[in-house]
């Protein structure tokens, strides 16, 4: 599946924040998201993921093919590990979570409550949710946030292994990690401010 973006623009807080972005994401490919902060990365991602709508242009194969990453990590703190995992599997329609506890080292955490977890624990149970959901397009915001060392290569290695499968994913990330992957820089499409027709309009 593939994913492509042709002349979007995209809003925050009413304000366009980058626009004429194009890119194609074939199967078995990755790219990393780059570019400083504030220019609209987590929007960008947003506006793929089906969270908020595009102001213009068109995406094409991300209906019900993505699967979405943020800033939270979207677990349930009262219940377990493996019941966290057993609600995102039957909302998807899959059903052995084991492959998920593995890639993620979670096995003997298994039975906490996911509250009881510490932040970086919480993360890799979060990031897990990805290999239940058997959508074929991740989109991923900062996802290492909160990481060992340890752990940041066993996210890099279910990214491996889900472009191997023929999988995609989009990541916004900082970091380098020793993917093979294209770069998506969006800084050359930032969008440029509206003009002010006259100083008064700088108070309006």
């Amino acid at each position: 599946m593939t994913l492509s973006v042709n002349d979007l623009a995209i809003t925050r807080g009413g304000l366009v924040v980058l626009d004429g972005l194009s890119f194609v994401l074939p199967a078995g490919q990755a790219l990393v998201v780059r570019g400083p902060n504030g220019i609209g990365k987590t929007t960008l991602l947003r506006t793929l993921a089906g969270l908020q709508p595009p102001l213009r242009g068109q995406i094409t194969g991300n209906d019900d093919t993505i699967a979405y990453a943020g800033h939270a990590d979207g677990i349930k703190p009262t219940l377990s590990v493996r019941e966290n995992l057993d609600f995102w599997a039957n909302v998807f329609g899959t059903h052995d979570i084991t492959p998920a506890l593995r890639a993620y080292d979670l096995e003997e955490l298994s039975e906490r409550a996911a509250g009881t977890l510490s932040a970086g624990q919480k993360r890799r149970l979060g990031l897990s949710r990805l290999l239940v959901t058997g959508r074929r397009i991740w989109v991923l915001d900062e996802p290492t946030v909160s990481l060992d060392s340890n752990a940041v290569e066993m996210f890099a290695s279910a990214v491996r292994a889900h472009l191997a499968g023929g999988g995609s994913a989009l990541i916004a990330t900082h970091i380098n990690l020793g993917l093979e992957a294209g770069l998506l820089d969006v800084t050359p499409f930032r969008a440029q401010p509206a003009p002010l027709d006259d100083f008064d309009g700088v108070f309006l």
